[in-house]
């Protein structure tokens, strides 16, 4: 079976594509199309405790930051994020910008993603108390 075949996942402006999500294969590995309109909302820095991070680019220009270095993602591009590493992303170019996600262990997947997206999905501001905690229990540590 392949993640593919789910609908989409969008958070706020945020689309996600699950290829492989934690509950296929050996679990070690979840992998997503991430698509980030020009300016949209993302996740603030943070660190994964236990879970490394790939990013390729696909389509536009996608801004990352690792540990204060900058990385301008284009098609072909790819920067690694290894686990305990402080990032953050975004799109400030005028077009949209698409990447691959590849996280391993799969332990940051799909369900993390759900339930972050009921909490900003909402009228109004998400409460951030309650996203802090979703992103700590999955292994994720705001910085």
């Amino acid at each position: 079976m392949n993640a593919k075949n789910q609908a989409p996942l969008r958070i706020g402006a945020l689309e996600l594509n699950f290829l492989l999500d934690e509950t296929q294969g050996s679990k070690d590995l979840v992998m997503f199309e991430l698509t980030v309109p020009s300016n949209a909302r993302v996740p603030v820095p943070h660190y994964h405790k236990d879970v490394d991070e790939i990013v390729y680019g696909l389509e536009g220009l996608f801004t990352g930051w690792v540990n204060g270095e900058k990385y301008e993602i284009g098609p072909g591009d790819s920067f690694f994020v290894s686990r305990g590493s402080i990032h953050h992303f975004t799109n400030s170019s005028p077009d949209t910008a698409r990447v691959l996600v590849v996280l391993n262990p799969g332990s940051i997947g799909r369900r993390y993603f759900e339930e972050v997206a009921q909490e900003v999905n909402i009228p109004g501001k998400p409460d951030l108390a309650k996203l802090e905690e979703i992103m700590l229990r999955h292994g994720l540590v705001p910085a």
